[in-house]
C-alpha cells in the first residue's frame, strides 16, 4: 500500500466509523507504525482535512456548507424567523449589522434549534436589550451553516416566501 492509499484508507476509517478510531487500530489494519499514522494525519491535515485528536482516537469533522443571508424583519417576527431556520436544519452562526458610522458590528449567537431560540429570545427580553438589527432599522445579515448547499438553498427560498430576505445587489 502506497503512503497516498493508506492516507486514503484512513480517511475512509475514520469517516466511516461511529467512534473515534485510535492511531494502534490504523497502524495495525496498515500494518506500519503507530508514528507513520502520526505523520499520516498530519499530511492529511495540511491537506485540508479535519482530523481531530481525542483521548479516544481520531475523528473526522465534515466540512458544513455556509451562506450569508441579508434580511430584514420585526421584533415580533424575530421568532418566526430563527424558528424556520432551524426547523430546516440551519444554524444561525451570527448577526452581522453595517453601521454607517460605527462600521460592521458582528454577534456570534449557535441557534441550532428552539430551545437555543426560546433561550436567545428570554436573553434579550430579559436583558432589557433589543437586537442589534434596531440600530440599522431592521437590517442585518446572518451567517447560517446546514449539512448541504441543497439545505441551505430551502432555507433561502423559505426566507424569500415570507418576506424576510433581501436580494444583495452588490456582495461586498
Amino acid at each position: 500500500m502506497t503512503g497516498a492509499e493508506r492516507r486514503d484508507f484512513i480517511i475512509d476509517q475514520i469517516k466511516n466509523s461511529s467512534t473515534p478510531v485510535s492511531g494502534t487500530v490504523l497502524a495495525g489494519k496498515c500494518q506500519v507504525s503507530r508514528q507513520v499514522i502520526v505523520q499520516d494525519i498530519a499530511l492529511l491535515r495540511a491537506s485540508g482535512y479535519q482530523v481531530f485528536s481525542t483521548n479516544r482516537g481520531y475523528v473526522l469533522q465534515e466540512a458544513r456548507a455556509s451562506r450569508v443571508f441579508k434580511v430584514q424583519h420585526t421584533d415580533e417576527q424575530l421568532e418566526e424567523e430563527l424558528c424556520a431556520i432551524v426547523d430546516l436544519g440551519g444554524c444561525v452562526k451570527n448577526v452581522i449589522v453595517r453601521h454607517r458610522v460605527y462600521g460592521q458590528i458582528e454577534a456570534e449567537l449557535g441557534i441550532s434549534s428552539r430551545r437555543n431560540v426560546q433561550e436567545f429570545l428570554d436573553d434579550i427580553k430579559n436583558g432589557k436589550s433589543s437586537p442589534l438589527k434596531n440600530i440599522t432599522s431592521n437590517y442585518h445579515y446572518h451567517m447560517v451553516e446546514a449539512d448541504s448547499q441543497k439545505t441551505l438553498d430551502m432555507i433561502e427560498q423559505m426566507l424569500r416566501e415570507k418576506g424576510f430576505l433581501l436580494e444583495v445587489k452588490n456582495p461586498e
